[in-house]
């Protein structure tokens, strides 16, 4: 995105010291600013339409035709003019996320050969007990059209099981994470300053100081 195709809110201070231009403008800025300085102004002016106006207001014949009109050309500075002002508003742009930090990075490390072994244990397990079905059934005499059957029946049977602990992992992953970002967000909550602090607050020598310091103050009003 660049300068050329940027758009800036016009604000109704902006909409003001405009006005006056028109007539003072050379004729290509001038016919430029025209459509901007309507009643009602439009919501947004282009950022070349205001940068052409701050050059135009630096030089000589610029200074010279502002002061004649009791004009003051700081005012059409662009970091006057862009004051308060928004940078394409119309437009929609995503959120910004932030990267992610050393410590992030490593438990998503972490949590990835988690993941990849736990895929091998799955694997490993549904591949064992299809095998050992087999072996069974060999040495119980069955043929093969059953060793097969009964092979496949007990590894989708592992393979049910290992996808049933997988979600329950993975739910149980995730709200342990949400339970974290919620204790954080006590955390920080909790710890805010609120201007007051209470004697438990307080170091144990501060908080004796400050009891005895009360007691002899009640021992003098009695006096």
């Amino acid at each position: 995105m660049t300068a050329n195709n940027l758009n800036i809110s016009l604000e109704s201070h902006l909409h003001k010291i405009l006005i006056p231009l028109v007539s003072l403008l050379p004729a290509s800025a001038s016919e430029n600013l025209q459509p901007y300085i309507s009643d009602p102004p439009p919501s947004t002016i282009p950022y070349n339409v205001l940068q052409a106006i701050s050059q135009w207001s630096r030089t000589p014949a610029g200074q010279k035709a502002l002061r004649a009109n009791s004009l003051d050309p700081q005012d059409y500075n662009m970091i006057a003019m862009l004051a308060g002002a928004t940078t394409s508003p119309e437009g929609k742009f995503g959120d910004y996320t932030p990267p992610k930090g050393p410590q992030a990075i490593e438990a998503d490390r972490v949590k990835e050969r988690k993941a990849i072994t736990a895929l091998l244990n799955a694997l490993l397990s549904i591949g064992g007990a299809a095998f050992a079905t087999w072996w069974a059934a060999d040495k119980l005499r069955w043929t093969n059209e059953w060793r097969v059957l009964l092979s496949l029946f007990v590894g989708m049977i592992v393979a049910i099981s290992e996808g049933v602990l997988y979600v329950i992992w993975d739910s149980r992953q995730k709200a342990s994470k949400k339970s974290q970002g919620i204790r954080r967000l006590q955390s920080a909550t909790h710890k805010k300053d609120d201007g007051e602090t209470s004697p438990a607050d307080l170091p144990d020598d501060l908080t004796t100081k400050v009891d005895l310091t009360d007691e002899s103050a009640n021992l003098r009003r009695r006096r």
